[in-house]
């Protein structure tokens, strides 16, 4: 039996762009972050998934997000639009 390999998660952006990768090195700081896993994408510190509000499972994890279609390892892209949309007002 093969063992699985973990997959590969991009995050592609260009110079210029207001993008920051943040490292989550231990649990402590998982907690301190409110980090629900990776991937995690946040716009102006808020998480773009609109269900987090009462979550509280920070974790050293990877992470799903639950969408209309089912379960995927990204977040929807119109969350992130929206969020984009929202942090300027």
């Amino acid at each position: 039996m093969r063992a699985r390999r973990a997959p590969l998660v991009e995050i592609l952006y260009f110079d210029g762009c207001p993008i920051r990768l943040v490292n989550v090195p231990d649990q402590e700081a998982a907690r301190r972050m409110r980090f629900l896993g990776s991937t995690t994408v946040r716009v102006d510190g808020r998480d773009v998934d609109p269900n987090t509000e009462e979550r509280s499972d920070y974790a050293l994890a990877c992470r799903v997000f639950r969408i209309d279609t089912g379960i995927v390892g990204q977040p929807d892209e119109r969350w992130i639009r929206t969020a984009l949309l929202e942090s300027g007002r």
